[in-house]
């Protein structure tokens, strides 16, 4: 390709600018680039394809088609999504092969040669067959672990970029403040700051220096941006209806605090509205906030369809604040969306914009510049390709197990444990009964890949006590019928049948030393309701089906009871933690979940996870976060007022002491720092860890404060 050159003129030399050198800047080759470009070509940049659009690039056998290839990306793509879907799940081989192939095309016979960046999931691994598959965010954030959520990501990082893909949509950096929503599994919880640090360790993880060179690291994508995680009624997408004071204080700060210190290169809008603004047509918000007042310089991208929900889209959200898709694409491009996602919809619509005169080509121009610098920045213009030969992915797999188990480990939180019925003795149990709807299921949650082993409760059991005890299994109930997180339908279970499985539970409860109940949610009843058709969210936090039912008539066998709740969102379990001696909190633990309940369980391993979202007594407490203002919880008739267990909580097998906590300055002048130093003992007769949690409150202020702030942790080994 003959390109002309574009030249600088100094006054010392004339410098010689083109794009595909790596010896100048990557601005300037960014500058050169655009320069070179049509405006079919910049939009094109502004687009991604997924999904049932991967039929554009792939026949009905699912190989690539080169003939349809030349014809729908003959000016290139932005980005391809989520190519671990492609043709029903490929191999970590099969997709590098894939990734490779199709960037061979954009480099060789696009004019310009602009490579594409390929996004995956990448909620607590790689959602990809053959991925190592961790606890969920909101039990990674029950760790209080930031260097060990660095070393997740990390291990994630390399993972999806030896399979040729470039960026990860996560971390979820959403403060979620209203239990019934199906996400908050997807969380990192009720606290900002506690947000901020494990987000922070995340992006760490993702783009390490951002080199990029060694094809071990991603781009990070900061989502949703903004005040997704308190949605009216608790309903997925619902508006965001608070002050700009609260806006910035709980919601927007630690997204603030995660672009200034980490710098990620990519942030996503989210699909709900804010004072009557979707944000994806949201210029105070993506252009005002975020570049103006914080400095971001990377790009925006839009979640799933939102930019064609600020028109219409029946089946999920219709702002209804575009006429029609035109409409649609003009106001997101205003608002500084830089990239339709995931599919080819409205931003078509922008070259016509342009042509018309509606729409500035600059107004492109600033918006397709940071995702080309991205691709510069990445090496794809040099090397876009991977080596499938380098990916030795039972090695991998078997090296980031460790890692699994070690989160699944922190994961765990005690809440109660009366009588130290825990940890279980193996020499004074014969029989242990192992009952429940989820005692022998695979639980993930959701945005999970397929991993190549994973173990339920019961098998971790059985795994740990070998020959030496004898393990009796009954289902006890059903939650619902299937429980598929994909499946949209949801079906609950029969009652007749419950009560039918609850006899058969007590009858193996009865034959039994001690009973290990596994309960909770599953992933079709806590989910991200993403359709009408596929809902998620809640109006009540209460078990569901007949698990109480269960509970009561195993207690009357007098048999010592312990109960494990596996869920994405706190539930109320006031019957349960009435009446039963021993509670574990487990959320999701990814991969090694029986192992890791079995090391708890019988002592191996300490528990040491502390609730990262306080869990109410019921719908009628929320909202019941920590950090409430000093007004608001002035007291219930009839009801206590507290949570059921609070932010922070979680128990252990041993004690700990503080001592000698000093703080250095007796005063702290405005805009200036001190240090504070504290004594930690185990005070047990057990080994284990221990999060020193530091809060803060302003006695006196000018505005309302909260009554209590975390904006400190360490977690001491």
């Amino acid at each position: 390709m003959n390109e002309k050159l574009t030249l600088i003129k100094t006054k010392k030399q004339v410098e010689i600018v083109d794009y595909k050198s790596q010896g100048i800047s990557l601005e300037k080759r960014t500058e050169d680039l655009l320069s070179k470009m049509t405006l079919k070509e910049k939009v094109a940049q502004m687009m991604g394809v997924w999904g049932k659009q991967d039929k554009i690039y792939l026949d009905n056998d699912g190989n690539l088609d080169y003939g349809k290839i030349r014809t729908n990306f003959k000016d290139g793509i932005g980005q391809i999504g989520r190519l671990s879907d492609a043709n029903g799940g490929l191999s970590p081989i099969e997709m590098a092969e894939m990734a490779n192939a199709l960037q061979k095309y954009f480099r060789e016979e696009t004019r310009l040669g602009i490579p594409a960046i390929i996004h995956e999931e990448c909620l607590h691994g790689l959602a990809a067959k053959e991925a190592t598959s961790y606890p969920q965010p909101i039990g990674l954030a029950s760790t209080f672990n930031p260097e060990l959520i660095e070393k997740i990501y990390t291990a994630i990082a390399e993972d999806t970029r030896k399979r040729g893909a470039h960026q990860a949509l996560t971390p979820v950096v959403d403060v979620a403040r209203d239990p019934r929503w199906g996400r908050v599994e997807e969380t990192f919880g009720e606290d900002p700051h506690l947000i901020a640090e494990m987000s922070k360790a995340a992006i760490r993880g993702f783009q390490g220096d951002q080199d990029f060179l060694d094809k071990k690291r991603v781009i990070a994508t900061l989502k949703h941006f903004a005040a997704h995680g308190q949605p009216e009624s608790g309903s997925n997408c619902g508006p965001a209806n608070f002050s700009e004071r609260v806006l910035r204080d709980t919601f927007l700060a630690p997204f603030k605090e995660v672009i200034k210190e980490t710098k990620p290169l990519s942030v996503m809008a989210s699909y709900n509205e804010i004072d009557g603004v979707p944000s994806h047509a949201n210029k105070w918000l993506l252009r005002k906030v975020l570049r103006d007042e914080w400095k971001f310089d990377g790009y925006v991208v839009s979640d799933y369809y939102a930019i064609t929900e600020l028109n219409k889209k029946d089946e999920t959200v219709s702002h209804s604040v575009a006429k029609d898709k035109v409409d649609a694409a003009y106001l997101a491009a205003m608002a500084g969306v830089n990239l339709e996602l995931p599919e080819i919809d409205c931003y078509p619509n922008l070259i016509d914009l342009v042509e018309s005169g509606k729409l500035s080509e600059t107004v492109i121009d600033e918006l397709v510049a940071p995702m080309l610098r991205a691709k510069f920045q990445m090496g794809l213009f040099e090397d876009p390709y991977v080596d499938p030969l380098l990916i030795q992915n039972e090695d991998k797999l078997e090296q980031d197990k460790k890692i699994a188990l070690q989160a699944a480990h922190e994961t765990i939180i005690l809440l109660k444990n009366n009588n130290n019925i825990l940890p279980l003795n193996v020499n004074d149990k014969k029989t242990i009964a192992v009952i429940g709807p989820n005692a022998d299921r695979v639980l993930l949650g959701g945005y999970s890949g397929k991993p190549k082993e994973h173990t339920t409760v019961l098998q971790g059991i059985k795994n740990k006590v070998k020959e030496n005890l004898k393990i009796l299994y009954s289902e006890g109930c059903k939650i619902t019928i299937g429980g598929s997180w994909e499946e949209d339908a949801v079906t609950l279970s029969d009652p007749a049948e419950d009560k039918k499985l609850i006899k058969e539970a007590v009858k193996t409860a009865e034959k039994s030393d001690v009973v290990v109940l596994v309960l909770g949610g599953n992933e079709q009843t806590s989910r991200e309701a993403w359709q009408k058709d596929h809902l998620g969210d809640r109006t009540s936090l209460d078990l569901v089906g007949m698990q109480n039912e269960l509970v009561s008539e195993i207690l009357k066998t007098g048999k010592p009871v312990v109960v494990l709740l596996f869920n994405g969102r706190p539930n109320s379990f006031n019957y349960i933690n009435e009446n039963v001696p021993a509670i574990l909190e487990c959320w999701y633990l990814g991969q090694e979940n029986g192992n890791a309940v079995a090391d708890v369980l019988f002592g191996d391993v300490n528990p040491s996870g502390k609730l990262p979202i306080s869990i109410p007594r019921s719908v009628g407490h929320i909202p019941c976060h920590y950090n409430h203002k000093p007004s608001s919880r002035r007291g219930y008739l009839f009801d206590d007022i507290t949570p059921l267990y609070p932010f922070g909580y979680g128990k252990s097998y041993t004690t700990f002491k503080l001592s000698n906590i000093n703080l250095k300055d007796k005063i702290i002048k405005k805009n200036s720092c001190t240090k504070i130093s504290v004594d930690i003992t185990n005070t047990g007769n057990v080994a284990g860890s221990e999060v020193v949690q530091l809060y803060i409150r302003d006695l006196v202020s000018s505005v309302t404060r909260p009554v209590k702030e975390l904006k400190d942790l360490r977690k001491y080994f």
